[in-house]
């Protein structure tokens, strides 16, 4: 099983200063702080670092430009791979072209380091950018198979319901052939069955979720694998789980630095700000079956040892994150998107937990490999 990270950029509240002065330092130390972690993580062994889109997530997700740091890395890094974790795909968010051309652009100045994940987002952000809730997976799936072929094509164009596109010459094209292993982002049984069943790699969320569930999903994305047809010109059978990881000498360490407040900020922030900003696009049903889980986040109603305890975040020394990994590994994950950069967690003790992980964990798990399968062509 593969070591990866995952940034969103949290810049997270108190931030000492009114705003906006205290908001830009904030984030500006976010993003300096994630570059040179990813640089340690290259030297680390770490696989890939991937790197959200998201839009008006204040606290959590200040990263909607992940080209831009992809760019960045792709000239300080030598060997760790660069993803897109995800691309909002769907019409409305960003011309298949645009995708097109900076994926296949980050591509080249990487020298073919590049992963491409793909997304619908959540109804939040969709309604902000004019993408309609019922027609959003046919639009994903449509600009994806779209991008693919202006990447096959010298010259593209289109008349489709979604894209009214004159011909036109696509530039760059993808320094890896055919082009960047492509992924898409779940959250649910349903998305992930789209993803077997398109043969992309999965990116499963696993953070609110007992292993068991994550098993099951995987079982399913498996199962709709190996019937199903791949929508770009790589099968990708991969299944890569997230969740919030920190390794330290010792738990007593750990926890004399705060990464138990770091854990519930990041569930609290997460309930306060679905309950503010998607609640309102549920559907009754959801609102009846979720509410009181947010309502408890929110209200600081948890232990936050308890998902430690579960397997659903991984926390402890190298010894314990070990054991925890190979949970995930049992569960058939090929790879496991290590969040590290959470909450109040100091950058310090981020950079302590990469190394650590790359010297007591990434060479124990590599003695015990497991395969994956990437097949190229149509």
């Amino acid at each position: 099983m593969k070591l990866d990270l995952l940034y969103e950029i949290q810049a997270p509240k108190p931030w000492g200063k009114p705003h906006p002065f205290g908001q830009r330092e904030a984030e500006q130390r976010a993003y300096f702080d994630a570059l040179e972690q990813v640089q340690l993580a290259d030297r680390a062994g770490f696989d890939t670092a991937w790197f959200v889109e998201h839009h008006f997530r204040e606290g959590r997700s200040h990263m909607p430009a992940p080209e831009v740091v992809i760019g960045a890395l792709s000239q300080t890094t030598r060997r760790i791979r660069l993803g897109f974790g995800v691309t909002l795909t769907p019409h409305g968010f960003t011309h298949p072209a645009r995708i097109a051309e900076k994926v296949a652009t980050a591509d080249i100045l990487s020298r073919g380091r590049i992963e491409w994940g793909t997304g619908r987002s959540t109804p939040m952000e969709r309604s902000a950018f004019g993408v309609p809730e019922d027609r959003n997976k046919e639009m994903w799936r449509e600009a994806v198979a779209t991008v693919v072929q202006m990447w096959e094509s010298e010259r593209f164009s289109a008349d489709t319901e979604f894209l009214k596109m004159p011909e036109r010459a696509i530039t760059p094209k993808p320094y890896q052939w055919p082009h960047p292993p492509a992924w898409l982002a779940a959250v649910s049984d349903g998305s992930a069955i789209a993803a077997g069943h398109h043969q992309l790699g999965l990116l499963l969320m696993a953070i609110l979720t007992p292993v068991e569930v994550v098993q099951g999903r995987i079982e399913k994305y498996r199962a709709a694998f190996d019937e199903g047809e791949p929508l770009t010109r790589i099968a990708n059978n991969q299944a890569a789980v997230y969740t919030l990881v920190h390794c330290a000498p010792s738990m007593a360490q750990a926890e004399g630095y705060g990464v138990w407040d770091s854990v519930w900020w990041w569930y609290q922030h997460i309930a306060e700000f679905t309950l503010e900003w998607e609640f309102p696009h549920f559907t009754q049903e959801q609102k009846d079956r979720q509410f009181p889980l947010l309502a408890k986040h929110r209200d600081g109603q948890l232990d936050p040892q308890e998902f430690n305890d579960h397997d659903m975040i991984i926390v402890g020394d190298a010894d314990a994150c070990l054991d925890k990994l190979e949970r995930y590994r049992a569960a058939g994950a090929d790879r496991l998107l290590c969040y590290m950069q959470f909450g109040q967690l100091s950058h310090e003790s981020i950079l302590q937990s990469i190394d650590l992980m790359g010297t007591q964990v990434i060479p124990r798990l590599a003695k015990s490999g497991k395969r994956t399968t990437i097949v190229s062509g149509r």
